[in-house]
C-alpha cells in the first residue's frame, strides 16, 4: 500500500474505523468539507522532543502560499500510543538529546505505520553524529527495521524533486550536505535530516527569525523551507515525480 492509497482509505473511513480521516476534514461555511494536511509531531520520553515549538506554523504558511495544499496552521502533538496515530500519514520526530527507548508496543506500532504507507521525517536539532538525538534515532530505527540501515538519498530521489528541484539541503547549520533515508521496498517512508530544519523554519511571536542560518544565511533558510515543502508533498504523493510524463521536463530544468 502506498501513501496515496493510505490517504484515500483514511479519507473514505476504510482504515481506523471510528477515527478522524488522515488529512483532517475541516468544515467550510457552506457545510462542504475539505481535507487539510496536518503536521503531527511525536512526543516521546526523555530528551527534548520539542526543540522549536514555533517552527511549524511558518512552514504551513509557506506550504499554503506556494502550493494548492490546504493545511492546518497548528501542529498536532501525538504519542506512539495514541489511538488516533494512524489518522496522520505524516509524522515528525525532532530533538537534540538522547531519549528513552520506545516500548516494544511503540516499536511495533511505528513499524506497522511505516510499512502500511505512513511517513516519518526525522530532524536532528543538534547535528552530532553518534551522539545525543542521533544516537537514539539510529538505535530505535534499528529496532523498527533490523538490518535496514540509513542510506544517503541520491540526488535524483523523488523527495528532492517533488515540487522544487533541490540541489542543496538547508537548515540552521549544514551538519550534513545529504539526507538519509530508510527504504521499504520501492518506497522511502523515513527521511532523516541532521541540519536542524525546525530551527530554520522558526519565527517568534512578532515574526522575527529565532535562529541565524550559518554559513549560508537566508539562502540556506530558503533551502530549508523548500525541503520542508518537498518532503510534505512526497509524503502525500510518494513517487509521482517518477512518472515518465515528468522526466523530460525535469531533465530540461536540471540542465539550466
Amino acid at each position: 500500500m502506498n501513501r496515496r492509497q493510505f490517504i484515500r482509505l483514511f479519507s473514505q473511513g476504510l482504515l481506523g474505523a471510528g477515527l478522524m480521516p488522515a488529512l483532517i476534514e475541516a468544515a467550510e461555511p457552506d457545510d462542504k468539507r475539505r481535507l487539510q494536511f496536518v503536521f503531527a509531531q511525536i512526543k516521546y520520553r526523555g530528551g527534548d522532543w520539542n526543540p522549536h515549538p514555533l517552527s511549524v506554523t511558518p512552514l504551513m504558511e509557506e506550504l499554503m502560499a506556494r502550493t494548492s495544499v490546504e493545511a492546518a496552521s497548528a501542529r498536532r502533538e501525538v504519542t506512539l500510543g495514541d489511538g488516533d496515530l494512524f489518522n496522520y500519514p505524516f509524522l515528525y520526530l525532532a530533538g537534540r538529546y538522547e531519549f528513552d527507548p520506545f516500548s516494544q508496543e511503540e516499536i511495533e506500532t511505528l513499524r506497522r505505520f511505516l510499512t502500511y504507507g505512513g511517513f516519518l521525517l526525522i530532524d536532528d536539532a543538534l547535528g552530532q553524529q553518534g551522539y545525543g538525538f542521533d544516537k537514539a534515532v539510529r538505535r530505535e530505527m534499528q529496532r523498527i527495521f533490523p538490518g535496514n540501515d540509513f542510506k544517503r538519498l541520491p540526488s535524483g530521489h523523488a523527495a528532492l524533486r517533488s515540487y522544487y528541484l533541490l540541489r542543496r539541503i538547508g537548515g540552521v547549520r549544514i551538519a550534513s550536505p545529504n539526507l538519509e533515508g530508510i527504504n521499504v521496498g520501492p518506497s522511502t517512508p523515513v527521511i532523516y535530516c541532521q541540519n536542524d530544519l525546525g530551527g530554520a523554519w522558526e519565527r517568534d511571536q512578532v515574526g522575527k527569525w529565532t535562529n541565524a542560518c550559518t554559513p549560508g544565511g537566508e539562502a540556506q533558510r530558503k533551502d530549508a523551507f523548500h525541503l520542508g515543502i518537498n518532503i510534505i508533498l512526497y509524503a502525500m504523493t510518494e513517487n509521482y515525480k517518477d512518472d515518465l510524463i515528468h522526466v523530460p521536463f525535469i531533465r530540461k530544468r536540471l540542465t539550466r
